[in-house]
């Protein structure tokens, strides 16, 4: 290893202390609380982003609903047929078209 290397690396594994006991303890001490707080944060984001996707399913689920009334309602009101009463007949009287049947009963 030449002097660049060592400058650039470090002074490798072996160049370590071991740490002493108290330290270490301390140490492993705060590993530990350092990583039940990133448990902690890590389950408080996951509900939240459960919550925000069964808020968007929800969201979903309504807009469907909504738009199956819709298409439900459009398809009915087209399908409605027209009676065989409703057939104005007009003829055509010196140039002028005269229309017969366009009144209604009862008025």
């Amino acid at each position: 290893m030449t002097q660049s290397d060592r400058l650039i690396f470090g002074p490798g594994p072996s160049a370590r202390r071991p740490a002493n006991g108290l330290v270490a303890s301390v140490m492993w001490l705060g590993g530990l609380i350092a990583t039940l707080a990133a448990m902690a944060v890590g389950a408080v984001l996951a509900v939240f982003t459960a919550a925000a996707v069964a808020v968007i399913a929800l969201f979903a689920g309504a807009l469907v609903f909504l738009a199956g009334l819709a298409l439900r309602a459009r398809r009915t009101l087209s399908v409605r047929r027209r009676r065989g009463d409703d057939v104005i007949e007009a003829h055509k009287v010196d140039g002028t078209w005269v229309a017969y049947g366009w009144e209604r009963p009862g008025r």
